[in-house]
């Protein structure tokens, strides 16, 4: 077991996983990730080893899994150390059309990913969300911060439910954006599944909003090779109906973390608002400039 290889470990303090991770280094000198789940807080580690071993048929660039078991701590993963650098620190850097293209190649990755069926016996996604959509409003409502536009978001929800029924679903990466890629000898790499799920592939783009804060032009080559540049109608509306659940959501989320984080979520919430004109439309601000700009 590579487990019991281990000789010595350095944490890696980064991100918001429950995980414990660590870069660790075996006795024949190799580097590899080693991330713990407490046992407290176990989401089927073992699921998603096998998860991500059919993802890897599928030629995608990611870090892979070479292991599974338990420990004192909890239950570990043991992936292979990706020499690379963060994409949100190197993406930005370059210009838009190298940022739309990696973008591109993103959205491939992601359709890739959405390729795996989700298991037979998966609660139907209308039922789900639903669900979910209510639980996000009552904790926006019952939380002791106004958010200026949120009976935009609200009437939107209200109105627009339909565009749950008969979605397919698929795996999920969980967390797909620029936050959870690397970039490696000029190529991207996709890392941390640990927050995996099934659902609608649609929903998945939900965590667009950071790319689009951060590097517009990468988040638009995303959508675009996705969907080999012919984006349905249909998912405007979906896209914006997930986008304005999870607005509502990261308001209450954010009380947890101080004030700080409630002036990140508030302000991104600002941004999103405005993209929407409101949402009067589901076409978002941010992707018609980027197209504009790009000349496409």
């Amino acid at each position: 077991m590579l487990y019991e290889q281990i000789v010595s470990s350095e944490p890696i303090n980064k991100g918001w996983s429950v995980d414990q991770k660590y870069c660790v280094v075996l006795s024949d000198g190799r580097k590899l990730l080693l991330r713990v789940t407490p046992y407290d807080k176990q989401k089927n580690r073992r699921q998603l080893y096998e998860l991500l071993q059919r993802v890897e048929t599928l030629d995608i660039p990611m870090c892979q899994a070479l292991e599974v078991g338990t420990c004192e701590d909890g239950e570990y993963l043991l992936y292979e150390w990706i020499e690379g650098e963060d994409a949100e620190e190197i993406i930005p850097k370059l210009s838009k059309q190298e940022q739309y293209h990696l973008g591109i190649q993103a959205g491939e990755i992601l359709k890739k990913i959405h390729s795996i069926p989700a298991p037979d016996d998966t609660e139907e996604w209308e039922v789900y969300f639903n669900r979910k959509a209510d639980r996000n409003i009552g904790r926006y409502q019952n939380c002791p911060i106004a958010l200026e536009g949120a009976e935009d978001i609200l009437n939107y929800l209200s109105q627009n439910r339909d565009c749950l029924k008969n979605r397919p679903q698929s795996f999920q990466h969980g967390d797909y954006h620029i936050g959870n890629m690397m970039m490696r000898e000029g190529e991207l790499v996709i890392i941390d599944f640990d927050r995996f799920s099934f659902g609608d592939p649609w929903e998945e783009f939900n965590r667009i909003v950071w790319c689009a804060q951060k590097v517009p032009f990468f988040g638009a080559g995303m959508l675009d090779g996705y969907f080999d540049f012919a984006i349905p109608e249909a998912f405007w509306r979906c896209l914006a109906f997930y986008i304005g659940s999870n607005t509502l959501a990261s308001i209450s989320w954010a009380i947890d973390f101080g004030e700080g984080e409630i002036a990140v979520m508030k302000q991104q919430a600002k941004e999103v608002l405005c993209w929407y004109d409101n949402f009067k439309t589901v076409y978002p601000g941010w992707y018609l400039k980027c197209k504009r700009e790009l000349k496409i």
